[in-house]
C-alpha cells in the first residue's frame, strides 16, 4: 500500500524532476525530553560516514521537558556548514508544531509525518510521506515504556531509505552512539531497520533529495565547541577550574571534569587539578583570581548573566593585574532572555567589563579547532599581560556538532610572562611590582612562596604606586592607569591576527567574527554568483584590534560589519578605534533572531543596502 501523498505537477521532487544530491537541510521537529537527540546524532553521523560534509544544530527550549525542539542537519557537497535558511526535508514528529512547520516550507520540500497527523491535507505543493510509527515500534519493542524513545529511531530508518543513506552506515552510527549499551544498540538498530523496511515496501520515492557517497570527510571528526575548549584548556596546562552551572557553558566544565579525571591523575592516584563548583558566578571568578595570583593557570566558564555578575571582580583582576581565563559561551539577553538561543551579544559589555576605565582582551573563535587552539593562546596571553582574557564563544559553536580536522598537539610552549624567581631577585636586590621597566606597560611579578625577602608585595584593589604601596596621589593613579592602557596597546601586537580573504578588485569589504563566519563565507559565493558582487573578507579573531583591521577599512569604500546582536556591538568598538574619517565607511548587518546566522539573510540585506 503506497502511503505517499503528492501532487506531481507542483512537486519539485515529482517523477522526472531534477535530482538534488548532497545538498539539503533536514529538520526533525520533536518534543524536548523525548530522546530524539540520539536519533538525530545517528542520522548526522550516518551522512558524515558516507563522506558528505555535515553540521548539526539543536534548537531546544529552556525548560526540562515537554516543549518543542528542532534539530537541523545541513548536508552540503561544497562544505557549507552554516545554517541554511530553507528546510528541504521535514520530519514532523510533534503534533503541536506540525502545522506551523509544514506551512513554513518552500514549495517542493518533503515532509515525513506520523500517520494520524494527516498533514498532506495542508498543502498540495509538497511531497508528503506518512508512516504509522506506533504500529511499527510496537512490533520491535515489547516494553511499552521504551516505545516513546525507540520510536524516534524508526524515522531514522525511514529517512535513510528515502534519502538513500546506506543502512550499514546507520548501524555503525548506532553502535557508536550506544557503544557501552549493547542491548540498547540492538533494540535501536531493530527499530531503524524496521523503519527502513517499511519505507522500502510502502513509500514511493518522489522527493528530489538524495545522499550519495563522497570522500570529503575522511580523517575528520565531529565534536562540539565546548568539548574542544575543554580539551584545549587541559592541554594548555590549566589546573584550577571554578564554575557555576549555566546554559550554554555547563557542558564545557562537565566535559573537562571527565578529561581531567582520565588524564590528570598523578602516579600516587591523587588529582593534580582542582575543579570547584562555586555557590555563584561571583564566587567562581573570585576563586579564579585567587588561584591566578597564587600562580595557577585558572579559569571559569559562563554565559552573559554570569559575565554581568563577574563585573566587580573583573575590575579587580584588571587593576591588581592577575591572570585568568573566562570562557563566555554567549546566549541571547538581556536578563534571562532566550537562554537556549545563540547570540554575539556580550561583545561590548565584556570589552569594558567593570566600573571605571577598563579594557579587556577578547579572543573570538569561529570553529571547534579554534576553541581548542585558542585555549593555549588565552592562558599564555593572560600570564603575559597579567590580566583576564575572555574567550568569546557562543551557543551555536559551544553546544552544536561541527565537523573538523583532528586537533594537533600544541607546540607552543607555556609562557608564564614576567615572573621573577629567587635567582632574579638575588641579582636585582629589589623590584617594583607596578613599574614599567621595559616600556610595554607590563610590570614584573613574583609568585607566593618565592624564597626571597624582596618577593613580597601588596596586591590591592585600592590606589597604589609603582611599588604597590597604598596611595591616593593623583599622579600615582594617573600614571598607573596610563600604564595599564599602554599594556593594552602592547597587546595589539600579540593577540591573534585576523584572517583576510581577497576577492577580485573588490571595493566592498566584509568584517565578521565567530560563528558568523560560516554564513559570511557562503554569502560571499552567493554575492559573486548571483549578483556579480566581489567582496574582500576580514575575520576578526581578537580585541584589541591589530593594524590589519585599520588597513582593511582604509582599502575599501564600504565595509559591512556582520554580527549577531541588535546594537552592532563590534561596529561600536571599531568606531572607538578608528580615525574619524573612516567611520563613515562602516555599514551594519545585524542578526537578532537567536538562530545561527544563515548566508541568505546576509546576502539579501547587503544587496538591499547596495541597491541591487
Amino acid at each position: 500500500m503506497a502511503t505517499t501523498d503528492v501532487v506531481p505537477q507542483q512537486s519539485a521532487g515529482g517523477t522526472g524532476r531534477k535530482r538534488i544530491v548532497n545538498d539539503m537541510s533536514i529538520q526533525v521537529a520533536t518534543v524536548n525530553g523525548s530522546g530524539s537527540q540520539s536519533s538525530n546524532t545517528v542520522l548526522l553521523r550516518s551522512i558524515f560516514q558516507m563522506g558528505v560534509p555535515v553540521s548539526g544544530k539543536n534548537m531546544f527550549p529552556s525548560n526540562i521537558a515537554g516543549l518543542p525542539t528542532w534539530y537541523t542537519i545541513r548536508a552540503n557537497k561544497n562544505g557549507y556548514i552554516g545554517r541554511k535558511k530553507e528546510i528541504d526535508f521535514l520530519v514532523a514528529m510533534n503534533p503541536e508544531t506540525a502545522t506551523e512547520d509544514v506551512m513554513s516550507l518552500a514549495p517542493g520540500a518533503s515532509v515525513l509525518y506520523d500517520d494520524p497527523l494527516q498533514l498532506h491535507k495542508l498543502r498540495n505543493d509538497l511531497v508528503f510521506y506518512s508512516v504509522p510509527y506506533d504500529k511499527i515500534v510496537a512490533q520491535v519493542c515489547p516494553e511499552a515504556k521504551l516505545r516513546k524513545l525507540v520510536k524516534n529511531m524508526v524515522y531514522v530508518g525511514v529517512v535513510a531509505n528515502l534519502l538513500t543513506i546506506e543502512m550499514p552506515e546507520v548501524e555503525k552510527a548506532i553502535r557508536k552512539q550506544f557503544a557501552k549499551k549493547v542491548k540498547a544498540a540492538n533494540l535501536n538498530l531493530a527499530a531503524a531497520q524496521a523503519g527502513f523496511e517499511y519505507a522500502k515496501a510502502n513509500l514511493e520515492k518522489r522527493g528530489a533529495f538524495y545522499i550519495e557517497r563522497m570522500d570529503k570527510t575522511a580523517g575528520k571528526i565531529i565534536i562540539d565547541g565546548n568539548s574542544a575548549a575543554a580539551l584545549g584548556c587541559m592541554f594548555a596546562g590549566c589546573t584550577v577550574v571554578t564554575w557555576y552551572p549555566i546554559t550554554p557553558s555547563s557542558s564545557l566544565v562537565e566535559t573537562m571534569i571527565e578529561y581531567m579525571k582520565e588524564h590528570r591523575i598523578g602516579p600516587d592516584g591523587k588529582a593534580t587539578f582542582a575543579i570547584v563548583q562555586a555557590e555563584d558566578e561571583l564566587a567562581a571568578i573570585g576563586m579564579v583570581i585567587g588561584a591566578g595570583w597564587a600562580g595557577a593557570r585558572s579559569m571559569t566558564a559562563t554565559a552573559g548573566p554570569g559575565i554581568s555578575l563577574m563585573s566587580e571582580f573583573a575590575g579587580l583582576a584588571y587593576y591588581v593585574e592577575v591572570p585568568g581565563v573566562i570562557w563566555d559561551i554567549q546566549r541571547v539577553g538581556p536578563s534571562t532572555g532566550l537562554p537556549t538561543r545563540t547570540s554575539q551579544g556580550d561583545i561590548l559589555s565584556t570589552a569594558f567589563l567593570s566600573h571605571g576605565d577598563t579594557k579587556h582582551i577578547m579572543l573570538i573563535p569561529c570553529s571547534v579547532e579554534e576553541c581548542f587552539n585558542m585555549a593555549t593562546e588565552a592562558f599564555n596571553l593572560a600570564e603575559q599581560f597579567q590580566t583576564l582574557v575572555f574567550v568569546m564563544s557562543d551557543l551555536d559553536l559551544g553546544m552544536n556538532n561541527w565537523m573538523s580536522d583532528p586537533f594537533q598537539h600544541p607546540t607552543t610552549p607555556i609562557k608564564r610572562g614576567k615572573v621573577l624567581s629567587k635567582e632574579d631577585l638575588d641579582r636585582l636586590g629589589s623590584f617594583s611590582r607596578y613599574k614599567d621597566v621595559d616600556g610595554d606597560g607590563i610590570g614584573y611579578r613574583t609568585l607566593p612562596g618565592t624564597s626571597h625577602p624582596a618577593s613580597a608585595y601588596f596586591a590591592r584593589g585600592s590606589g597604589h604606586n609603582e611599588r604597590a604601596q597604598y596611595s591616593e596621589r593623583a599622579d600615582d593613579f594617573e600614571n598607573n592607569m596610563e600604564r595599564l592602557n599602554r599594556k593594552f596597546e602592547t597587546a595589539r601586537s600579540f593577540v591573534p591576527r585576523p584572517e583576510i580573504t581577497k576577492g577580485r578588485d573588490a571595493k566592498i569589504g566584509i568584517i565578521g567574527y565567530g560563528t558568523s563566519h560560516w554564513g559570511i563565507t557562503e554569502s560571499r559565493d552567493q554575492l559573486r554568483e548571483e549578483y556579480k558582487i566581489e567582496t574582500d573578507y576580514l575575520r576578526l579573531r581578537a580585541y584589541p584590534f591589530t593594524r590589519e583591521v585599520h588597513e582593511f577599512i582604509e582599502q575599501h569604500e564600504r565595509v559591512y560589519i556582520v554580527e549577531q546582536n541588535r546594537d552592532a556591538q563590534m561596529l561600536c568598538l571599531l568606531k572607538l578605534d578608528l580615525k574619524p574619517e573612516l567611520i563613515g565607511r562602516l555599514r551594519s548587518i545585524s542578526h537578532i533572531t537567536g538562530l545561527p546566522l544563515d548566508a541568505r539573510s546576509i546576502t539579501d540585506e547587503l544587496t538591499s543596502i547596495e541597491g541591487r
